[in-house]
């Protein structure tokens, strides 16, 4: 078992879009030790690089646009309300490579990857176009080698395929490795939105919204032509990169 760093417990769950990481967020929020910040670095992403993303101007109006600013918090700062552990769910997209990313060696690191068919599929669903570094694990490849490296040892990875098939587990695991309880409470909690969601909620979040758990695992094959078949195809060595580095229960 992994020594738990000081108070604040200050987990960063690295994931790309369309991934079970709303879900994720909502499990960690529901022990009732736990603070949980929603993307915190999306408004200062969105204000530099220039994207349109639904609810843009929104969101960079209600966030901080302050990489440095945020980094530090993240990082230094008191978790909300003085809760002992602090869930941050992360895009890795959001992390600006003009920036130093040496402040995310003081998390407690993360990774939840998915197969990038599935997630390219999903992506256009509600998105128009899609590029590689939309979707997140060519980042994700990139700042587990930082971290493993930094921390002299390789940080978890979830595959959400995996974590799916069931979860109680995967979750048991993943507390003992962070040095925490783990309760059942993780496994359920009230349909609803949370004043803890991004602004930009009522754009991704409906299934969230209505959900009381994780959804029950079931099959997928993706079938991608053209465009969004050269995108999951040049996100997948990294994928399986960091698949190969899966948390596997026994």
């Amino acid at each position: 078992m992994s020594a738990a760093p000081a108070t604040p417990l200050r987990v960063a769950m690295w994931s790309g879009p369309r991934n079970i990481s709303t879900a994720m967020m909502r499990a960690w929020e529901n022990r009732g030790d736990c603070a949980v910040s929603d993307e915190p670095l999306y408004a200062a992403y969105l204000a530099t690089t220039g994207l349109d993303h639904p609810g843009r101007d929104e969101i960079i109006a209600d966030g901080d646009t302050d990489y440095e600013r945020v980094a530090v918090a993240l990082s230094t700062g008191p978790a909300p309300g003085g809760r002992p552990v602090w869930y941050q769910k992360h895009m890795t997209h959001h992390l600006q490579p003009r920036y130093s990313s040496a402040w995310v060696n003081k998390l407690a690191n993360v990774f939840l990857i998915r197969d990038p068919a599935e997630v390219v599929e999903s992506y256009l669903k509600s998105r128009a176009t899609v590029a590689p570094e939309d979707i997140g694990l060519l980042q994700q490849a990139k700042l587990f080698d930082q971290v493993a490296d930094a921390q002299g040892h390789a940080p978890p990875v979830i595959d959400a395929d995996d974590f799916l098939r069931d979860p109680g587990p995967f979750l048991e695991a993943l507390c003992e490795h962070l040095g925490l309880g783990f309760t059942e409470r993780m496994l359920e909690w009230p349909a609803g939105r949370r004043d803890s969601d991004g602004i930009w909620a009522p754009y991704w979040y409906d299934a969230v919204w209505k959900s009381t758990g994780f959804e029950p695992w079931r099959a997928r094959s993706p079938q991608l032509s053209g465009e969004a078949l050269r995108v999951a195809d040049a996100c997948r060595p990294a994928y399986e990169k960091l698949r190969a580095q899966r948390l596997v229960l026994d």
